[in-house]
């Protein structure tokens, strides 16, 4: 039972804490807040990573009730609370440090409470209330910290490449365009902190161009990389 209105009591096997009423996140979450006040920096900044976090979680969910290890009913729920955070809500919810021990402990279990109480609250139940969905046997079931946080990280990367590869694009356009402009404009090369042999200025922003393609193919090629998952 809660102190207050403010608060719900949560368990686990070292004993209970107060956690308050209108979070998402339960006593995992919690304390790692108490044992890992390193960075002050949330994950919640690393917006797909929270994103790859749910789905994750909402192909675990789909891939158990498949096979028949979670029941339907508690899996469709998982399935479309991982949804609503994929879909941008609940992100200030994930709030453990992105400095943490456990090698992601911590922030598997944020995902895990922040998915489940919101499943819960969907269903007409309490925050908290773990008998009828847990964070740990149903959101979590057939995964370890060892296969969601690696394969999260790839499938955030992956979101995260796109963009990435649009924005490299734009700005190598963006120097072959001031290399044409400047391509009658005299300077001194410079090598080894050195005066070198004259150059346009142009040559030196083709260089800047021809760089930046080069790491734009690399990374589309080694993208599939990130296709190679952990989970399975």
């Amino acid at each position: 039972m809660a102190l207050d209105a403010t608060t719900r009591t949560e368990t686990d096997s070292l004993g209970s804490l107060e956690i308050p009423a209108d979070a998402y996140w339960g006593i995992h979450t919690a304390r790692a807040l108490e044992n890992f006040p390193i960075s002050m920096r949330p994950i919640s900044v690393y917006r797909d990573l929270v994103v790859a976090l749910a789905m994750v979680k909402q192909a675990s969910a789909r891939a158990n009730k498949e096979i028949g290890v979670l029941e339907g009913s508690r899996a469709d729920l998982i399935d479309q609370a991982a949804q609503r955070v994929i879909d941008g809500e609940f992100h200030d919810q994930f709030v453990v440090g992105v400095i943490q021990g456990g090698a992601g402990t911590s922030t598997n279990m944020n995902a895990n409470e922040v998915i489940t109480n919101v499943a819960l609250e969907m269903a007409g139940r309490d925050k908290g209330d773990y008998a009828y969905l847990s964070p740990i046997d149903h959101t979590n079931r057939s995964q370890s910290t060892n296969d969601v946080y690696p394969t999260a990280i790839k499938v955030g990367l992956g979101l995260d490449l796109q963009s990435l590869l649009e924005e490299l694009d734009l700005l190598r356009r963006a120097f072959l365009a001031k290399a044409g402009e400047f391509h009658d404009i005299l300077k001194v090369g410079r090598t080894q902190l050195q005066d070198a042999v004259p150059m346009t200025l142009g040559q030196e922003f083709h260089g800047f161009a021809t760089t930046l393609g080069e790491d734009y193919h690399r990374l589309k090629e080694n993208a599939s990389l990130l296709y190679e998952i952990n989970m399975g």
